[in-house]
């Protein structure tokens, strides 16, 4: 969700509508949290709003700060929120690494976006200076093996022709790491009360159609815009789908989630 600017758009009507999992993973997360109901929180890759509406429930007196580089993603959001929620919700476009805030908020919630986020000690630094002393980070992301049949099936077509001129070499805009690398880039940041860990979440697709609009919407649109044509890009995607048939079960991502949580010192 949230990434560098020049990088190609989300197609936000789209996931606001397939981004099931993500939204089931994410409740989880909430669930875990105990709030007071009165704080300011930053969603931090607020994406469409799906996850910032079962936030602002659990807020009736709070504030939500939806965050994202998308500009598609925030029209989406607004679209979603902004007359059910007017008032206590502010949509602000920034990067991650860049974000506008220092020591503003109670805590800091983020699910399915800081693997977009290449440089996570910069990351951390730059949420740590937006909280509160005394604020909490609750987050959830890619981590680990996230994906890893998946990513071998796409670099291994990559490198084969018609999509080797386009994809060759080509790196890919995410970041997976594992727990205790991540517990100790928040500490480097400052933050205690470090809490991370792994969780596997295999996430099965109905069918060939479904596991094609999921995979190329959510996963792969940047590896799809080097494609130069739509044609490539239905090849591409129909050869992925057709591996993923044969997996036993079948259209299954293998999904990983990394799993944080840390304090600001008071």
């Amino acid at each position: 969700m949230s990434e560098p600017l020049q990088r190609p758009e989300w197609d936000s009507a789209t996931y606001h509508r397939i981004s099931a999992p993500h939204v089931e993973w994410g409740k989880k997360v909430l669930a875990k949290l105990t709030l007071r109901g009165d704080e300011t929180v930053l969603d931090a890759g607020c994406g469409t709003g799906r996850l910032t509406a079962e936030l602002l429930e659990r807020l009736p007196r709070g504030r939500v700060v939806a965050l994202d580089i998308s500009e598609n993603m925030l029209r989406t959001a607004r679209d979603y929120l902004q007359e059910r929620y007017w008032g206590r919700v502010e949509f602000v476009r920034a990067d991650l690494l860049g974000l506008p805030f220092q020591d503003r908020f109670d805590g800091i919630f983020s699910t399915a976006t800081f693997h977009w986020v290449l440089d996570h000690d910069a990351l951390f630094q730059n949420l740590h200076r937006a909280l509160r002393p005394g604020g909490w980070l609750c987050a959830q992301c890619g981590g680990g093996p996230n994906l890893a049949r998946l990513m071998a099936r796409i670099e291994s077509l990559a490198v084969r022709p018609p999509f080797s001129v386009a994809l060759d070499e080509y790196e890919k805009p995410i970041f997976y790491t594992d727990a205790e690398a991540e517990a100790e880039r928040l500490q480097r940041a400052g933050f205690t009360d470090i809490e991370t860990g792994l969780e596997s979440a295999p996430t099965r697709l109905e069918n060939a159609a479904a596991y094609i609009e999921f995979v190329r919407t959510v996963i792969l649109r940047h590896h799809l815009e080097r494609l130069p044509n739509t044609g490539l890009r239905d090849l591409f995607m129909s050869e992925l789908a057709r591996q993923a048939g044969l997996d036993m079960p079948p259209y299954e991502l293998d999904y990983w989630r990394l799993n944080m949580w840390a304090r600001k010192q008071g």
